[in-house]
């Protein structure tokens, strides 16, 4: 029994993460209408940022998490305006050329900037536990998690609190409705690309804690977070907790569990969204 709610205490931990990872891109497809296939080079910038600024300055990646959420809106606040907007009223498939495009500048740019060597944040409490019941888990991931639910939350409050979460979610319903009724509508889909590659940064930022940080880490999160929307169904920010749980439970009892599950819980995710496609192509949290 011990064994099993420790496994079961490390998915839950990893869900907390694939939440934070998973609710910017949610964010940019339920407004913005538009699958952002940079998402994890966004999170992968955030990470360096984190690394970077414990490395040379000594800022912990708790303290650091303002400078991420900042610097990484603004960089999706121009990014909206010089790219994503053009391409607003185009063919799907030009929105999927042009931000997978930008996933590859990305992350060359970082390959020529810090090479592609895995780098890891000498972080003095990074191999701490703490017990709770039964049950041992790292300090980092505990605070991690906790703060990626944190910050879930928070979203979600802003959604459904403010006038700027309330317009978001009437041009996400209906732009041209939203228009008619005096809503900036380019204006909300700055702030959502904004407000979502803010998150992806602050996740990748607390990556540090737990992590070594490469340029080609963003991959993996990015197909993680699509097998998310898939089973919250796609757009559908509310649906991320409940199926990052779903996710993180998956692999920590694959991995344990299944004989060789280190390498069975990498394919996880692709075995989710077949299955989900298949049985409930809405998502199972619509």
């Amino acid at each position: 029994m011990d064994t099993f709610l420790q496994v079961l205490a490390f998915g839950v931990l990893r869900a907390g993460l694939y939440a934070l990872t998973s609710v910017g891109l949610a964010l940019a497809v339920g407004v913005v209408g538009i699958v952002n296939f940079a998402h994890g080079e966004f999170l992968m910038l955030g990470a360096f940022l984190g690394y970077w600024l414990f490395v040379l300055y000594h800022v912990d990646p708790l303290v650091a998490l303002p400078a991420s959420a900042v610097a990484l809106g603004g960089l999706g606040a121009v990014t909206y305006h010089v790219a994503i907007r053009r391409v607003l009223q185009a063919a799907p498939l030009n929105q999927t050329l042009l931000t997978f495009g930008l996933s590859i500048a990305l992350q060359n740019l970082a390959v020529v900037l810090w090479t592609g060597d895995n780098r890891a944040a000498p972080i003095p409490y990074a191999h701490l536990s703490v017990a709770l019941g039964s049950v041992r888990v790292g300090l980092p991931q505990a605070v991690v998690s906790a703060l990626a639910a944190l910050l879930t939350v928070a979203l979600y409050l802003v959604l459904d609190r403010t006038r700027t979460g309330k317009a978001m979610q009437a041009v996400a319903q209906d732009r041209l409705g939203a228009s008619l009724v005096g809503i900036e509508v380019d204006d909300a889909y700055r702030l959502a690309f904004a407000l979502s590659a803010g998150l992806a940064g602050m996740a990748g930022t607390l990556l540090v804690m737990q992590f070594a940080v490469s340029p080609y880490m963003g991959l993996s999160f990015t197909l993680r977070s699509f097998a998310i929307l898939v089973v919250a169904g796609l757009g559908n920010v509310r649906g991320v907790l409940p199926a990052s749980v779903v996710l993180g439970l998956a692999e920590a009892f694959v991995e344990y569990y299944l004989p060789g599950g280190t390498g069975w819980s990498e394919a996880v995710f692709f075995v989710l969204i077949f299955a989900v496609l298949v049985a409930r192509p809405q998502g199972l949290f619509r």
